[in-house]
């Protein structure tokens, strides 16, 4: 919370003068968060604008529930609900299924991992479809669920499972929360994934490193999400200076054929499969580019 876009969207949605809670599992960063949106609050002299914050651990449903409970008691209703957490260290697979459970490694992975699946409980807490508080379908007005992941959640890179797999459970959720959301009798709540590129936050961004040219700002890539919730977008497939939509789609798209085409999962990597997937990318990038009346596509680095 302490850079990125959890306090990107925050700043822009208490500067239109929505009420903002944010919640973080450190102090410091949820301190520093809050006096942010406060002074953002005070400089647009906005009618309405308010902002509470509290410490959470997604990983215990207490946290969660309390939670709930006080953005309740203090506003009634919820009109958007971003659901994100990131687990920073980059773990492989062998670690998740064969490290010894006393291994601390082992465990930091199993918290981290529990938390991504306990952010289900998040969206259900704030009124999904759980038994107990069923509040963002019946809003009075329109709510927005949004679950924040990369592309790593469909292309899932080597080289740090964890992040893939929570940021697929993400994915999966979401889509589910759509799904149940549309069709539940008088809902006016939706679901949306939002997909971010490459975006410029974390410790790089906190120790005032300036941004990579291939990079998004966080106020950019927030700007994106709500033009797209706007026009009702499900998948919301953020780019960045360095890898456009088409490309991402396309990323996605030789994905999928692994199954469909009976390749060896994570082909894009595998050293039988680069050329053709280069050439694949080549090929469409190039056709696509043609179909625009366009010349060169620009800002492509790598494939």
């Amino acid at each position: 919370m302490q850079s990125g876009i959890g306090l990107a969207a925050a700043k822009t949605f208490a500067a239109k003068g929505m009420k903002v809670f944010l919640a973080d599992i450190h102090p410091e960063h949820l301190r520093t968060a809050g006096e942010q949106v406060e002074a953002v609050i005070a400089e647009n002299a906005v009618h309405g604008g308010e902002v509470e914050t509290m410490v959470v651990d997604v990983s215990k449903l207490e946290d969660v529930v309390r939670m709930k409970e006080k953005v309740i008691e203090l506003w009634g209703e919820v009109a958007i609900l971003m659901n994100n957490a990131s687990p920073s260290l980059p773990l492989h697979p062998h670690t998740i299924v064969f490290t010894n459970s006393r291994d601390p490694a082992y465990l930091g992975c199993k918290v981290r991992i529990r938390s991504y699946i306990l952010i289900g409980k998040v969206a259900r807490t704030a009124g999904a479809r759980m038994e107990q508080c069923p509040r963002c379908e019946f809003t009075r007005s329109r709510a927005w669920l949004c679950g924040i992941r990369s592309d790593h959640g469909i292309t899932t890179p080597p080289g740090n499972a964890v992040y893939n797999v929570s940021k697929s459970a993400v994915k999966t959720l979401t889509e589910q929360l759509a799904h149940e959301l549309r069709n539940t009798p008088g809902s006016k709540c939706t679901a949306h994934l939002f997909i971010p590129g490459w975006v410029h936050t974390g410790d790089r961004a906190r120790s005032g490193q300036p941004k990579p040219p291939g990079a998004w700002t966080p106020e950019q890539t927030v700007l994106y999400m709500l033009d797209k919730l706007a026009q009702g977008q499900f998948y919301i497939l953020c780019p960045d200076n360095d890898v456009s939509t088409e490309l991402d789609k396309l990323r996605i798209n030789w994905a999928l054929g692994d199954i469909l085409e009976d390749r060896p999962a994570l082909s894009r990597w595998h050293p039988e499969y680069k050329a053709r997937f280069d050439e694949y990318i080549k090929n469409n990038m190039g056709l696509k580019a043609r179909s625009r009346s366009r010349g060169r596509v620009g800002g492509m680095t790598e494939l």
